[in-house]
């Protein structure tokens, strides 16, 4: 016999085996999430430890004479490995027109970083912009 609305409604209830698998896939979501979140938490503080290191001395990158002519402009990506001392160790662009990353890194041969417990690695980024 239907209840007094007409519809019908039924009750299900999980079993006792599928209640442990629930239990199973819980607790293994739940080891997942705090094992990711150590993971975030250590990686963390040695990232922030050396990372965007303060420039002590950073004169900028000047226009080429050629750069000049052709009337480039455009932005450099470069990424520059710092010495634990704050000298620039290596250069590697990552981007821009070869005459203006030239102009960047001659530059960055004079820059100088405040001193850093380990060598790091920054990417920096000059507009050039003729005006």
């Amino acid at each position: 016999m239907l209840p007094a609305g007409g519809a019908a409604t039924a009750v299900v209830r999980p079993s006792a085996k599928d209640m442990e698998m629930m239990k199973k896939v819980g607790l293994l979501r739940t080891a997942a999430v705090a094992t990711l979140g150590i993971a975030i938490c250590c990686a963390a503080p040695s990232m922030r430890a050396d990372g965007n290191r303060k420039i002590v001395n950073g004169p900028k990158p000047q226009y080429s004479e050629l750069a000049k002519k052709l009337k480039l402009s455009g932005t450099v990506k470069i990424e520059v490995m710092i010495t634990p001392g704050g000298q620039v160790k290596e250069t590697k662009a990552l981007g821009g027109h070869p005459l203006l990353v030239e102009s960047a890194v001659e530059a960055l041969r004079e820059w100088k970083f405040e001193a850093g417990s380990s060598a790091t690695t920054e990417i920096l980024e000059f507009k050039f912009d003729l005006q």
